[in-house]
């Protein structure tokens, strides 16, 4: 397991659970920015699912740190009833103010090492449709629309599916 990952001034590493507060508030700066009439209020305690996905035995959370803030997370497990050789990417964030720096790269190289480690060939996600910014990120590390689970009418997220590199 990634516990902690350094290059030059960047940080990858597990998140805590006391950090739980720091990461919800992540997650809804970038969730926003694809929603044009704003973040809807689904009601949920969003601190209280990032504290429980952290201390799922398992899963993953990973954060990417920058000059000693959080500013990038990634959550994956096996989903319940899912392939064992297959890892589901539940919630990739990168904090708006550090988009195109490398760091959601870097973060997605340390979810592929502990894919990678944990024996997964494929991965797959949903993204939201109207998510332009991310559907391009996916994209250009070989992300693709998942052939077994095509978006139905009216759906707001498209279904990829990522090959996870072999040795």
């Amino acid at each position: 397991m990634i516990s902690e990952r350094v290059t030059g001034d960047r940080v990858i590493r597990t998140v805590l659970p006391v950090e739980a507060p720091t990461v919800a508030a992540l997650h809804a700066r970038a969730r926003a920015t694809y929603y044009p009439d704003g973040l809807p209020d689904d009601g949920l305690d969003w601190a209280a699912n990032w504290r429980t996905a952290v201390e799922r035995a398992d899963g993953h959370v990973l954060c990417g740190v920058e000059q000693g803030r959080i500013a990038a997370i990634a959550s994956f497990r096996v989903p319940d009833g899912g392939a064992a050789d297959t890892v589901k990417l539940f919630q990739f964030h990168v904090d708006p103010d550090h988009w195109r720096t490398g760091l959601g790269t870097a973060l997605h190289a340390a979810c592929v090492e502990q894919w990678q480690a944990d024996g997964r060939r494929a991965a797959v996600l949903d993204v939201h449709v109207d998510n332009r910014r991310a559907q391009a990120f996916y994209a250009r590390l070989g992300w693709v629309p998942d052939p077994g689970n095509p978006p139905a009418d009216g759906d707001h997220h498209l279904f990829l599916r990522f090959r996870v590199p072999g040795e």
